[in-house]
């Protein structure tokens, strides 16, 4: 039996595109040869539909191009496709009204329908806001091969492997109970760093514990601050890797599962990224990529500071969209070193984008002369530091307004946590593609960047961080050592570790009790910053749901 992954890139209510695409795919995988293939969770619609989910229209739009993609697909191939069902019994039962489903297509017809059983509800996830779950398991067969269907969490729950259950159920062990020869994972599963050989050690274990073949399907591509890498794999009952589809791409992978021995055949095994500088440069540049796409913009603009942050950006931009469809506006202030403008200049000319220099001086003239009235008799401070910031922002988003581009706002993570970012300000921008990235993750992806050739100027590597907002400003200033920071963050943020089992590991009271007094004070302006790309597993997005209005 010859079984094809189609590792998609849906895009979120594009319906008949995403159906159009799920045919494509499988034309191509019936000229080589398959029996059966294999989509991603909800790849009808793209998965996460999130509040979509609430208009009938768009459910009635997903049940009309299912029946019609069922009567467009060979008629001889098998197709699973991710959907969603209504459940006909939620208004007696007052269960959820709908589920989140594999229709098995075949033959014109929609034959078979499976439920997803495992419904998560942390982080970025709430499946329960709009599915039920689904009651019990099921098998189809194909010649002689009884084979068993997941959906993306449902094989996430294997209490041997996690050492807990996070569900009273485990749907892997209910299908190798009913007999499956062979065992399906069709998800949507979102990236973050070395996620991938999570995924795998689970699957090994798995195979090993119940002697069946599994194969995972996984989506591929950027749905607003999520990221799908793919990966797509399969794992034979001895647990080993037996083929791979490519990372961050759309792709389709041919397996063979021999009925006699009931197991797969070794396939073609792509690489993993060498490294987690590459794994996540990957990332970052789909995501822009696919932010850009599907939002219907071709082109991008930056504020270029000279900088090591809004380097990286420029050559994440540079990579996804095309280094002509990138424009970089150089801002100076009296405050600028020269460095900053030569260092920015030459980023410019290794990239090959576009530049522009707008010098803002005569500006904050112009505003310290308005305020002066109202800021009479008050000390310089904050204040008037942020003003070169609004107007930064505000000269971006003109020129982004007046033709069309994207602004991508350039603050990492260690900023965005303690609010070393300025609303209406650096904030400013439809995208922050590092916000999940801590400071020293900035200098190493730069480092990495640099490692057959200059990309990064390497002056921009080597001087001390700042913002240029007064004279000899730099950010240890007011802020510990990133290497410091950015460990106290991760123990706070990541690892939920309160400020006393951090004084506890060794750091200082008093700068552990101020970044997390800056951490809580900052929630303000985290809520109204741009959607930021996830690469790590506590990211400030879908799946930080803090309040804003704490004494805590």
């Amino acid at each position: 039996m010859k079984i094809a992954i189609a590792q998609l890139n849906p895009t979120i209510g594009d319906i008949k595109e995403n159906a159009q695409a799920i045919l494509q795919t499988a034309k191509m995988a019936q000229e080589k040869g398959a029996d059966l293939l294999l989509t991603p969770e909800l790849s009808l619609c793209g998965y996460p539909p999130k509040d979509l989910l609430l208009n009938p229209s768009f459910i009635e739009s997903l049940s009309r191009e299912l029946s019609q993609l069922a009567k467009d697909l060979p008629s001889e191939l098998t197709v699973l496709v991710g959907t969603v069902e209504i459940n006909d019994q939620a208004k007696i039962t007052g269960e959820k009204s709908l589920f989140n489903s594999i229709a098995l297509l075949k033959e014109g017809k929609i034959q078979t329908i499976f439920h997803k059983r495992l419904l998560p509800n942390y982080d970025v996830f709430d499946e329960d806001r709009y599915f039920e779950s689904g009651k019990e398991s099921h098998v189809f067969t194909m010649g002689n091969t009884k084979i068993g269907v997941t959906i993306c969490e449902d094989l996430w729950n294997d209490e041997t492997f996690w050492q807990m259950r996070r569900y009273q159920v485990n749907p892997v062990a209910d299908l190798v109970n009913l007999g499956s020869q062979l065992i399906l994972n069709l998800s949507a599963s979102p990236y973050t760093v070395r996620k991938q050989q999570l995924r795998e050690s689970m699957a090994d274990h798995t195979a090993k514990r119940y002697q069946v073949p599994l194969i995972y399907t996984n989506q591929v591509g950027g749905n607003d601050d999520l990221i799908f890498d793919g990966n797509s794999f399969a794992v034979n009952r001895a647990g080993e890797v037996i083929g791979r589809a490519k990372s961050f791409v759309t792709d389709l992978l041919i397996l063979e599962f021999d009925e006699t021995t009931q197991n797969l055949s070794l396939g073609n095994i792509n690489f993993l990224p060498e490294t987690e500088e590459a794994e996540i440069y990957s990332a970052l540049v789909l995501g822009v990529k696919d932010y850009a796409r599907k939002c219907g913009f071709s082109q991008v603009i930056l504020g270029l500071s000279g900088g090591i942050d809004s380097s990286l950006v420029a050559a994440i931009a540079s990579e996804a969209v095309g280094a002509n469809n990138v424009l970089g506006v150089l801002m100076p202030s009296p405050y600028s070193s020269d460095h900053s403008i030569i260092d920015a200049e030459k980023l410019v000319k290794n990239l090959g984008i576009n530049s522009y220099q707008l010098p803002i001086g005569e500006l904050m003239k112009s505003y310290d002369q308005l305020l002066e009235p109202i800021f009479a008799d008050t000390p310089s401070g904050v204040a008037e530091e942020n003003l070169q910031s609004r107007i930064r922002g505000n000269l971006l988003m003109a020129i982004a307004n007046k033709f069309g581009h994207l602004l991508l706002s350039t603050g990492n993570k260690s900023e965005m946590s303690v609010g070393y970012c300025t609303l209406y300000g650096d904030m400013n921008g439809g995208l922050a593609v590092i916000a999940d990235l801590p400071k020293m993750r900035v200098f190493s992806l730069c480092h990495w960047l640099n490692r057959d050739a200059e990309i990064i100027p390497a002056n921009v590597l080597t001087k001390p961080p700042s913002a240029e907002l007064k004279p000899g400003q730099v950010d240890q200033d007011s802020l510990p050592s990133y290497e410091i920071l950015d460990d106290i963050l991760e123990r706070l943020i990541q690892h939920h570790q309160s400020a006393d089992q951090i004084i506890a590991a060794g750091f200082e009271a008093e700068t552990v009790n101020k970044v997390c007094k800056l951490v809580s004070r900052a929630e303000f302006k985290r809520k109204q910053a741009a959607p930021g790309l996830k690469v790590t597993d506590r990211a400030f997005g879908t799946g930080w749901r803090m309040p804003i209005a704490s004494r805590w």
